[in-house]
């Protein structure tokens, strides 16, 4: 999702509040990632956040680029760009774990071929009361997978109340449930092999499928709750836009 606006003609550019998406109307709604900020934090979190103090937000910060950083070169990838680890310069452009965890994205394309029918697409409804982007819908073997990408060290439970939020979004827009499975591609797994005869996984990577031991509705149920939390806690928050000139000259 774009978050700026360029104004060539007034040399300006505006920022936008990515934590919002704005409907045809003029309302503005909340990401599906930013209600589940509201998401209580385990105890596992807690104890992190001990052990690591005050690098606690650098960690983040860092988590959160290398995220970024890899969707984009997925998403180059797949629209048929080619992606270099060189820039035009001939010098390494990226880190070896942001290149690495690319690479177990093109090992997972080539080996298993999917067939892309939505790739970081923005979904948005009023009625639901939330919007987001998802990062991709494919079909594999004949099954349609909404999959989320993740680059984190683990899997973390809020991960699945994001994807049965997504899924909501997508089937209200196509009228009909269209999601075979809901699915996490964890480019940063602690698997060493291509594992069992049916499983999407290699070195390094795995396709982890939602419902094998959990459930949907109950997902969407802690999802709709947590949406709640988050009504209750920001009903007076607005999004902030902030303008930009693009030039100066003294």
């Amino acid at each position: 999702m774009q978050n700026y606006i360029l104004n060539i003609p007034g040399k300006q550019v505006t920022f936008l509040d990515n934590r919002f998406y704005q409907t045809e109307s003029g309302e503005f709604l909340p990401s599906v990632t930013t209600i589940l900020q509201a998401y209580p934090k385990d105890a596992g979190y807690f104890k992190w956040l001990k052990e690591v103090g005050e690098e606690s937000d650098n960690i983040r910060d860092e988590a959160g680029r290398r995220g970024s950083v890899v969707h984009t070169l997925t998403e180059q990838y797949d629209n048929g760009d080619e992606v270099s680890l060189l820039d035009d310069y001939g010098r390494i452009g990226y880190k070896m774990g942001e290149w690495a965890m690319f690479e177990r994205y093109v090992e997972y394309s080539q080996r298993f071929q999917p067939e892309i029918v939505l790739s970081e697409t923005n979904f948005i409804n009023q009625d639901l009361g939330f919007a987001g982007t998802i990062d991709r819908v494919v079909k594999i073997d004949g099954k349609t997978y909404l999959v989320d990408i993740k680059t984190s060290n683990a899997i973390y439970d809020s991960y699945w109340l994001q994807l049965m939020a997504y899924k909501r979004l997508i089937n209200a827009a196509y009228g009909k449930n269209v999601i075979d499975e809901c699915a996490i591609l964890w480019l940063n797994a602690k698997t060493r092999t291509n594992g069992k005869a049916g499983d999407i996984q290699g070195h390094g990577w795995q396709m982890v499928v939602h419902g094998r031991s959990r459930s949907e509705a109950k997902d969407w149920e802690l999802f709709e709750a947590t949406h709640k939390l988050w009504l209750a806690q920001n009903e007076a928050m607005r999004p902030k836009q902030i303008t930009y000139q693009l030039t100066h000259k003294k």
